[in-house]
């Protein structure tokens, strides 16, 4: 066998199975391959989307925490294409924390004045709410609790 081919195979059976993977906790996922791509300072991290990702992803825009983001819609679910942003001067990333609040073993909820500051309000917590997936200050704003779903600082 060409060393060639055999690559091809060993490819083809490793997308096969990281197809089948499934994963417990969708959004602590999403988090921890932005937090990995960081770290490895990968300029684009690559995550299988969903509407609350692409909510998420949207707002991570809107605050100046990503560079650009794109949706890719393949065969089954799609993928989320997120360009990070790092300090020119320093090469730090702008996403200092990324930290999963509510899980599925312990979920946190919280009234419109419940919620707690992040980082003595410089960073933002996203909120799921009746009224869809939001930053906390929105739903403050429009009077509306719900799950607290992570803090990014």
């Amino acid at each position: 066998m060409d060393p060639e081919n055999g690559y091809r195979i060993v490819k083809k059976l490793f997308n096969q199975l990281t197809e089948i993977t499934m994963v417990t906790d969708p959004i602590a996922d999403y988090l921890t391959r932005i937090r990995n791509a960081q770290m490895a300072n990968h300029r684009i991290v690559e995550i299988p989307a969903s509407n609350l990702k692409k909510r998420i992803t949207e707002i991570l825009y809107e605050k100046g925490y990503i560079l650009k983001y794109k949706f890719e819609d393949n065969s089954k679910q799609g993928v989320i294409k997120i360009a990070l942003k790092y300090d020119p001067a320093t090469k730090l990333p702008a996403i200092q924390s990324l930290e999963r609040i509510s899980r599925p073993g312990l979920r946190t909820y919280a009234k419109p004045g419940e919620f707690k500051r992040v980082k003595n309000g410089l960073g933002v917590a996203i909120v799921s709410t009746s009224k869809g997936v939001m930053t906390d200050k929105e739903a403050k704003a429009q009077n509306v609790g719900g799950e607290v779903l992570c803090n990014i600082y």
